[in-house]
């Protein structure tokens, strides 16, 4: 195995890591007109953005890229925090983990950065090294304005953010009632049109990652609540579908440093030529 490959699962993992709580893009849109739940989403972006912290279970799928799942939890008061299992079941992504020993890892958001515990072949090939430290300042420096679209989706993890997506649709609705995991919700639902929003770091963040159009579904508890969503958008690689569960609202989180001797910063990985 190459150096190589370290270099390119690293950078991998910084693009699945970002999408693993969230959805490919996030939204502060106004909606507009009088037949849509706008007082109904409005509660629920304000209560689910106070709860602070939960838990999360959420599976995403990239066209050929990924297949993964995601469980822990996060909070999201002052920056994210948190700590999640990530694991790849099927695609590319999962193909080159397996070759490096693992197809599952834990993910540690902080303040500054977040931190990926890789297996033993990847430590053999990052001198002896189990953690890779993402910093989000050296993240915003990649070409191209990904890096700042991946740091701006991983401070903004939060199940409000799919809210506030919804209501920049334009036809955004209620679809239902239904029972989620013992719980009552009502389901809304909506697509949003690129070529319709008028922020321009909103349109231009959905460019960036290919997306046309997008379509989002949420539930929301008697509490006003997010107990799932659905998000399903076509980006650069193909089909991007994201389903995500939160239970357990106001949960205490703790992630701690991992131990510097045992850390590699990303940009090293990326400088180091063999």
């Amino acid at each position: 195995m190459k150096s190589t490959t370290v270099r390119r699962v690293a950078l991998s993992i910084a693009v699945a890591t970002a999408l693993a709580p969230t959805a490919a893009c996030t939204s502060s849109g106004s909606p507009g007109g009088h037949a849509r739940p706008t007082a109904a989403l409005i509660a629920a972006e304000r209560s689910t953005r106070k709860a602070d912290s939960a838990r999360v279970e959420s599976t995403t799928v990239m066209g050929s890229m990924m297949s993964m799942t995601a469980t822990g939890a996060l909070r999201w008061g002052h920056g994210t925090t948190g700590t999640l299992t990530i694991t790849y079941t099927r695609g590319t992504m999962a193909d080159a983990m397996r070759r490096l020993g693992t197809t599952s890892m834990e993910a540690r958001y902080l303040p500054d950065a977040y931190y990926a515990r890789m297996g033993e072949k990847f430590a053999e090939e990052a001198g002896g090294r189990h953690w890779v430290r993402y910093a989000y300042d050296d993240l915003e420096r990649l070409a191209g304005g990904t890096g700042v679209q991946l740091v701006d989706q991983m401070r903004n993890t939060t199940p409000n953010q799919s809210v506030k997506l919804l209501l920049a649709s334009r036809d955004v609705r209620k679809a239902g009632e239904e029972e989620i995991r013992g719980r009552h919700t009502t389901h809304y639902s909506g697509t949003v049109d690129v070529a319709d929003l008028t922020a321009p770091d909103l349109k231009k963040r959905f460019e960036q990652a290919g997306v046309t159009t997008q379509t989002v579904d949420i539930w929301v508890d008697d509490r006003d609540l997010l107990v799932k969503k659905v998000e399903k958008g076509q980006v650069a690689t193909g089909l991007l579908t994201q389903t995500a569960y939160y239970s357990d609202y106001g949960v205490k989180v703790a992630a701690e440093r991992p131990p510097a001797g045992d850390t590699q910063d990303f940009r090293k990985l990326l400088e180091k030529r063999h």
